[in-house]
């Protein structure tokens, strides 16, 4: 182990008889943040300073992805990617006094890193909010504050910083100090500490009251930090362990890895599998180190069972007379860290502590103005916009409501073509709709339909620019197959917006619900033992992507009617792209609304250089050679 992870490894150890704070220092951009953690840095015991990603600390345990690993690796590896210049989200400071021991988060107070921001107030015990005293309270302000609410923060140290530029005048602290109250209080952050002070001149920020300011009686920043009472429960909540990975290095081992997110378990305890429901007693508790009689909340342990129960790695284990919320809908506040747009229907991956998923926000039910707080109707979210939304998922996973699990009720969303973090929420409560739903199986099944039909159903997917030929070619196509005595059904763009989808318009998020409507349709036709032809611009990449994931293996055939923009334009059969160049038609794809282009379809046809006829062919070529022609 290096020295530097010595270092830390000795800072974090709980063998100390020092209490530990965490803490975020966030506000606007120039008020002064890094000036005052350097004062703070300065004036104290400083161990080191190190820097995670918004990545690394998804884990309570300075964790890769959930993943708890040796903490010398980490360190190291934090100091291998700065030497080759990577991207550095939070940077965390650790130092200490004769009193404490602390951890700060330090996020930058531009907009466009509001993520990072909620990253670091994650995991914080403390906020330390500050505010420049010329400027007083900023929109940024309050929109760290309610993501510091949001996250389950409840103490607030006000630094009204700067105050040497406003000759240390009383007034001035103290209109900032009651207008900030008024707003935390509405938050529900339930603990103020305001401090004027000045980062640069060092005026009550560790040393003694500034002489400055002969009219604050009050503690200086750090007597504040060292003294605020740290309220963790982790520990007295009910035992949650979050299933990293099933551990069986032999036939005689099997056990369940994990860090304890809370609670206690310890030999003998009675827990429960929370998406089987199904319970066992704890016969082993390993750590690192060996067999405990007792692992509690913060812990990486090992937990063996007596039974062979059905666990996997996205489970929770908890006590089996209180267990989390199993469900596959919930509603749950979203902050959106994305420049793209979130669009309701959508599909995203949603991960867990440990588990994942496919998720929809299905409902966004309002937006949150982080001004005056005011519900505003919306239908989509922006960059760091915070909404309260209601989300569905393929399947069912186990978590708790935030405000009683910070790591279980929390999550992320990442979007699944660019494999990027685009949204973080926290769950409010379990929608119990569906649960009362369930698949009612029939004996006629797709295999049966498929039979007497005398060919393998599937969806020719035809995607491309208006104008490109999809309509055309599809016909073209139908009428082929039709000669050939296969059963088909082609759903055309134009003609289901006559009926099924006539209430939709040409938006982004109307796109999106367009198509998830049709692919739901184009799933029952397959199942009914169709050929169904689809013929939509679908131009987005994760519609398609959406669309595919509801068919089995091989019955998606994603084909790309390929014809260049100008063709398209020159052939205009409907008029469109004029329309659309003179602005009298809004969001046209291939103008001034995105098509995303695929990028490994099945077949491509290139309609600029062939007949419909000739591309009909080529089509029925391949589903021969797929052998869904039977």
């Amino acid at each position: 182990m290096s020295m530097h992870a010595a270092e830390l490894e000795s800072f974090l150890s709980t063998q100390d008889a020092k209490t530990q704070l965490r803490f975020i220092t966030c506000g606007s951009v120039d008020d002064g943040k890094s000036t005052l953690l350097g004062r703070l840095l300065y004036d104290s015991k400083t161990v080191f300073e190190d820097q995670l990603s918004a990545t690394e600390t998804e884990s309570r345990k300075y964790g890769t992805q959930g993943e708890s690993v040796d903490l010398a690796l980490l360190v190291d590896g934090l100091q291998a990617e700065r030497e080759q210049g990577i991207t550095i989200d939070v940077a965390y400071r650790f130092f200490e006094t004769d009193r404490r021991k602390f951890i700060a988060a330090d996020t930058p107070g531009h907009e466009q890193y509001t993520r990072n921001m909620a990253t670091g107030a994650s995991t914080a015990d403390v906020a330390v909010i500050l505010v420049d005293a010329r400027k007083g309270v900023l929109t940024q302000t309050r929109r760290h504050s309610y993501i510091v609410s949001l996250m389950g923060i409840r103490t607030a140290v006000l630094a009204v910083n700067k105050m040497d530029l406003v000759a240390y005048e009383q007034s001035a602290f103290d209109a900032i100090a009651a207008e900030y109250a008024e707003f935390a209080g509405r938050l529900g952050i339930e603990s103020v500490h305001p401090v004027p002070l000045s980062a640069l001149t060092g005026a009550n920020v560790c040393a003694a009251p500034s002489d400055a300011m002969g009219w604050y009686q009050g503690p200086t920043l750090m007597e504040v930090l060292e003294t605020l009472e740290v309220v963790n429960d982790a520990g007295s909540r009910s035992f949650r362990l979050p299933v990293q990975w099933v551990n069986r290095p032999n036939s005689e081992f099997r056990g369940f890895s994990g860090t304890v997110a809370a609670g206690s378990v310890q030999v003998g305890d009675l827990v429960a599998a929370a998406l089987t429901g199904r319970t066992s007693t704890v016969t082993r508790v390993v750590g690192p180190g060996g067999d405990l009689d007792t692992a509690s909340a913060g812990q990486a342990v090992t937990v063996v069972l007596a039974d062979e129960i059905d666990v996997s790695r996205g489970d929770v284990l908890a006590h089996a007379d209180d267990q989390p919320n199993v469900a596959d809908q919930f509603a749950a506040h979203l902050i959106w860290m994305d420049d793209t747009s979130m669009l309701p229907e959508r599909t995203y991956q949603i991960r867990f502590a440990t588990a994942t998923a496919t998720a929809q926000v299905t409902d966004l039910v309002h937006q949150i103005d982080v001004n005056t707080l005011e519900h505003l109707a919306a239908k989509t979210l922006e960059l760091n916009h915070v909404g309260y939304c209601k989300l569905a998922l393929d399947r069912p996973v186990a978590f708790d409501p935030y405000h009683l699990d910070r790591q279980t009720g929390a999550f992320v969303l990442i979007d699944k073509v660019s494999n990027a973090t685009v949204g973080a929420g926290v769950v409010d409560f379990a929608l119990r709709r569906a649960s009362n739903v369930e698949w009612h199986a029939m004996k006629v099944d797709k295999a049966l339909r498929a039979e007497v039909n005398g060919h393998k159903p599937c969806v020719l997917w035809f995607t491309g620019l208006s104008g490109a030929g999809k309509s055309t070619v599809a016909d073209v196509l139908e009428q082929k197959l039709h000669v050939l005595g296969r059963r088909t059904y082609l759903l055309d763009g134009d003609n289901v917006r006559h009926g099924l989808n006539k209430d939709l318009g040409f938006t982004d998020q109307d796109r999106v619900e367009n198509i998830r409507r049709v692919a739901e349709v184009a799933k029952l036709m397959v199942d009914a033992g169709l050929m169904t032809l689809v013929s939509f611009i679908s131009p987005f990449r994760s519609e398609r992507a959406m669309a595919r994931a509801l068919m089995e293996d091989g019955e998606f055939i994603e084909i790309f009617v390929d014809t260049p923009l100008d063709v398209c334009e020159q052939r205009d059969p409907k008029g469109l792209y004029k329309k659309a160049r003179s602005g009298e038609l809004k969001n046209f794809t291939g103008i001034d609304s995105a098509y995303e282009a695929p990028e490994k379809p099945e077949l491509t046809l290139p309609s600029a250089h062939m007949s419909p006829e000739q591309l009909a062919d080529l089509v029925v070529d391949h589903l021969r050679k797929l052998g869904r022609l039977g």
